[in-house]
């Protein structure tokens, strides 16, 4: 039997961490159960997915994947201004809470309180990681057919 490479039709268990460039760690599965995924399936976003491909079992990688192939650049449309009275009055804001608001079809969509005053309430809808490089690092445990 061939050994099988990461790519369509496969099935990868890895460990990985995703590393600011101050060496902050973000996300890490090297101190818990490695994660599981179907190439292409979704669960690990594309652009990480081509550091990956064509990796086997036991091979270990490690990169900086620009903010353009991670979470994209920050997005001014994307940091909205609302009245301090669109908010219960009871709810405590505090700048860095992270609040979930509906978007227009209904769906949920995180959003960071940047800046609170009396009569407004700065919120930033930009993914967290936006505008930041980060350090991706992969090690494959296995490697086998979809199924």
């Amino acid at each position: 039997m061939s050994e099988l490479f990461v790519g369509e039709g496969t099935r990868v268990t890895l460990h990985f961490a995703l590393r600011l460039a101050s060496g902050e760690v973000v996300d890490s599965t090297f101190e818990r159960e490695p994660a599981t995924f179907g190439f292409g399936d979704g669960n690990l976003p594309e652009n990480f997915e081509a550091y990956v491909r064509g990796m086997r079992a036991g091979e270990r990688k490690r990169v900086t994947v620009p903010p353009e192939k991670a979470f994209g650049q920050p997005n001014p449309n994307n940091i909205q201004t609302f009245r301090r009275s669109d908010f219960p009055a009871d709810t405590q804001l505090e700048t860095g809470l992270v609040m979930s608001f509906a978007d227009a079809r209904s769906g949920e969509v995180p959003g960071v309180i940047k800046q609170v005053d009396e009569d407004e309430v700065i919120v930033d809808f930009n993914h967290p990681l936006a505008g930041h490089a980060l350090d991706f690092e992969v090690a494959v445990i296995k490697v086998e057919a979809a199924e």
